[in-house]
């Protein structure tokens, strides 16, 4: 073995040890389907067995699509999975969509998972932040180290995205490989007020692009009456057809955008914060 693997394993005994501490009264797991969130879920399954609960957080930033996966990889799991709605629209700090509007919603959803975790007589909650989160923008962390009974498991024991992603293969969860997931709300520029409207429309733009063409990763930002699809570069060619393009610009100028773009530069995470 050598001293990498050697260190992966350490990290990963690290981390066991800290769910068996901190979850021993049982744990609910902010829980989106996604690599870090499943893959923490799938841990804590096998560790805490039925005193885990994973609850996916119901609202127009979460596309229906996403909330159907996450009842799959649930199940593929062998977890109960419990549906949370939460009014995040009705926060005024949220909508107004300044810089720091992730502090706002987490605040929301921890403390609407808590409340599940107190009904059902749990003890804490997770959630999946890990250490190559924090390397970004990320002002939901405050609200993380703000409330009591909280945690992030990846974080505590020191996981990279990759390395997270490492322990999902050595798993065999089918999530392993699956492309990162941001709310729809981070495709709307800051400081343009988020409408229920407007997520709908995001939403529904990035499924036409996939259907359409097929790309894994796509963000439709929303500028307004322009939309700018970023896509991974490696993919950039599938829109070189004439044929595809055309039916992309006639299905989001159907949804309401008068220009319809491609960012050459591809697809980048935080991509509003260089707007």
């Amino acid at each position: 073995m050598d001293d990498a693997s050697h260190f992966f394993l350490e990290k990963y005994e690290r981390l066991k040890k800290f769910i068996l501490d901190k979850g021993c009264r049982g744990v609910v797991v902010a829980f989106s389907g996604g690599v870090d969130s499943s893959t923490l879920a799938a841990v804590c399954r096998e560790l805490l067995d039925d005193k885990v609960v994973v609850a996916t957080v119901v609202s127009p930033l979460l596309p229906q699509e996403e909330v159907e996966d996450a009842g799959r990889v649930a199940g593929e799991i062998g977890v109960r999975h419990v549906l949370v709605e939460c009014d995040i629209l009705s926060d005024e700090n949220f909508v107004r969509n300044s810089e720091d509007r992730c502090y706002f919603c987490k605040r929301r959803v921890l403390r609407a998972l808590k409340k599940v975790a107190g009904e059902r007589g749990l003890g804490v909650v997770f959630e999946g932040t890990s250490l190559s989160d924090l390397e970004r923008h990320r002002p939901g962390w405050r609200a993380v180290a703000e409330e009591e009974s909280v945690y992030s498991p990846w974080v505590e024991a020191g996981f990279t995205k990759e390395e997270v992603r490492r322990l999902a293969r050595m798993l065999g969860l089918s999530v392993h490989d699956k492309p990162s997931m941001a709310c729809l709300a981070s495709r709307i520029p800051f400081n343009e007020r988020i409408t229920v409207e407007r997520l709908v429309r995001i939403g529904r733009a990035e499924a036409a692009v996939r259907r359409i063409t097929g790309v894994r990763q796509v963000r439709v930002r929303d500028h307004g009456g322009l939309a700018r699809i970023e896509v991974e570069r490696d993919e950039v060619k599938r829109f070189l057809d004439a044929e595809v393009v055309r039916n992309i610009v006639e299905e989001l100028k159907g949804l309401g955008f008068k220009y319809v773009t491609l960012d050459l530069e591809g697809y980048r995470e935080g991509s509003m914060l260089l707007t």
